[in-house]
């Protein structure tokens, strides 16, 4: 009888033991589980915080490009505006220095004597208020009396060197101011600079 009840403590002990082992073992393989499913969704959301990181990197820096491109233009474009500007100032004061009241005389007595059947009436010449005093006093005349023509000399404050001169009484004008001249010349001259500098900014 006693064997038989230890026999029975035994039994129970072992199925126990077992019992408790399978739990054991199904804590350890759900706590696996678990942690292998921490793992995998702990490596997902780092994935997608590295991917994300990238395409933020990615969009920062095409924006940084395409800003500096765009700063690269604007620059350019300020440079060559500028540029220009300064070509423009250079042409209007060399061509000013060019126009001496004797180079304005030869030139003037060109324009008269070819003007031909373009002349319907008389020939107005507008001139700086100084260059007409100094031609009137020492030049017109003399023009008027080798050509025969009738020459009107005519101020105008808008010309500081250079003339503009008229065939028709002053219905219609050729510009040979200095500015008009240095435009002339600029419209010639600024195409090719700005084909320079287009091409000093080619790889």
């Amino acid at each position: 009888m006693v064997e038989d009840i230890r026999d029975l403590i035994e039994k129970i002990n072992q199925d126990g033991i077992r019992a408790a082992e399978e739990k054991a073992r199904d804590i350890e393989d759900a706590a696996r589980r678990r942690a292998d499913d921490i793992i995998a969704a702990a490596q997902h959301d780092a994935e997608n915080l590295i991917s994300a990181a990238k395409e933020r990197i990615r969009r920062e820096d095409e924006k940084e490009r395409t800003l500096l491109v765009q700063a690269g233009r604007d620059m350019l474009l300020s440079l060559r505006e500028e540029i220009n500007a300064m070509l423009g100032r250079i042409l209007v004061t060399d061509i000013r220095k060019s126009l001496t009241p004797e180079a304005l005389s030869m030139i003037l007595a060109e324009a008269v004597r070819k003007s031909g059947n373009e002349a319907s009436g008389d020939i107005i010449i507008f001139l700086s208020p100084e260059d007409r005093e100094t031609l009137e006093q020492n030049f017109m005349a003399r023009l008027r009396e080798e050509t025969g023509k009738k020459i009107v000399v005519r101020p105008l404050g808008d010309i500081s060197r250079g003339f503009s001169i008229s065939y028709d009484r002053g219905k219609s004008c050729y510009d040979f101011s200095d500015k008009a001249l240095a435009e002339y010349i600029g419209t010639y001259l600024k195409p090719r600079l700005n084909r320079i500098l287009e091409e000093s900014t080619k790889d």
